[in-house]
């Protein structure tokens, strides 16, 4: 039996949870569910074995083309299928990608076109309704933390990766089971995990006032930093996977209270279609040059972050987590994955007017986030 949280939302977490899934489903009178997921897991197999532990009925409709970075044109396609079956629920089995998309489907559904409309910059959050269509995440990452978060991040046409933010956004249920990220590689693994961090960290140093919020990222702070490279280094280590899972739901938990521009960041270099470039990965990769840049506004926060991670007082926060990218395996610029300085401008642009810029500790403007970029180039 999965243990019960609630917290913005309902969590069940714990070894075995996906096998609540059928009982969820009844409690929010979900009869003809959707599966949104991604064409990975069912080539491994893990679909399969969702359904089987679950209890799924073996012709429940699965929607298995999410791309990478969520789009505008799989939300609408996938939006075709839930209409063509008639399904009265979503169910995202995945990563923050086919939860983000299950999340613009849902909203979809119940709300009249374009997406754009509820986008955050285009002043949409107060445009969704309670009427979204009923949501249940299970995911398969512990990383974007989509399952408990009031975000969903989606590429329009036009290459702008926006975010579409709102209460009714969060899922209705999260099955946290961390027995479902045993597959997940190593490199994933590690860029997830990152991506985990990332959402703690910038919460944390958010200038929003939540003390609460402050205190759960912080906790997954420990967490993660403690066992992420355990996971990487032994994908079958139940406890390891487990504390990651714990500290990805904390990170969106917390992120209520704000991100910052690593997320600006990476959300404005993820549209760019020509890239194809993973969300944790440029979390990784931006977080040292975002810190550098915050440094001047936050000694007091990374002194309480240093102690929490068990740091010696002088230790650079952002060489800490260069180095840890190369334990990792990850890359460290922006250079390594293909970018070429000139999307700078573009990008910083697209920075500066990103959601989560106004909650970065220190003001950014597009001249700010031209350095932030040409120092994460390497």
């Amino acid at each position: 039996m999965s243990d019960l949280i609630n917290y913005l939302t309902k969590i069940r977490f714990g070894v075995g949870a996906i096998s609540e899934l059928k009982e969820e489903l009844a409690a929010f009178g979900i009869e003809r569910p959707l599966i949104v997921t991604d064409g990975g897991l069912v080539a491994i197999g893990l679909i399969a074995e969702v359904f089987e532990k679950a209890g799924l009925a073996a012709d429940t409709p699965v929607f298995s083309e999410t791309p990478e970075n969520p789009t505008e044109e799989a939300t609408e396609l996938a939006l075709e299928l839930l209409k063509g079956v008639n399904a009265d629920g979503i169910v995202a089995i995945g990563g923050g990608s086919s939860i983000d998309l299950a999340k613009g489907v849902a909203l979809l559904a119940t709300h009249p076109g374009p997406l754009e409309t509820y986008a955050a910059i285009r002043g949409g959050v107060a445009k969704v309704t309670p009427a979204v269509l009923p949501l249940i995440a299970v995911p398969t990452t512990a990383g974007t933390g989509s399952e408990v978060g009031r975000a969903t991040l989606i590429t329009l046409r036009n290459q702008r990766k926006l975010g579409f933010l709102s209460p009714y956004l969060i899922p209705r249920v999260a099955l946290c089971d961390p027995a479902l990220t045993l597959k997940l590689p190593p490199r994933l693994t590690a860029a997830t995990g990152v991506d985990a961090l990332s959402h703690c960290v910038e919460t944390y140093l958010s200038p929003k006032f939540n003390p609460p919020a402050e205190g759960i990222a912080l906790d997954g702070l420990a967490r993660a930093w403690e066992n992420i490279r355990a996971a990487v280094a032994d994908g079958s280590n139940i406890d390891a996977r487990t504390e990651m899972m714990a500290a990805a739901v904390e990170g969106a938990l917390a992120f209520q209270k704000g991100l910052g521009a690593i997320h600006s960041t990476s959300h404005a270099l993820g549209g760019l279609k020509q890239y194809r470039l993973h969300h944790g990965t440029l979390n990784a990769v931006m977080m040292p040059p975002v810190l550098r840049f915050n440094a001047p506004v936050c000694e007091a926060k990374y002194a309480k972050m240093r102690k929490v991670m068990d740091l010696a007082p002088e230790t650079d926060l952002a060489d800490t987590f260069t180095q840890l990218n190369r334990d990792l395996g990850l890359p460290t610029s922006l250079s390594e994955l293909g970018v070429s300085p000139d999307v700078i401008d573009q990008v910083a642009q697209w920075s500066e007017e990103d959601h989560s810029t106004p909650t970065n500790p220190r003001p950014a403007k597009k001249a700010d986030f031209v350095a932030i970029l040409e120092d994460a180039m390497g």
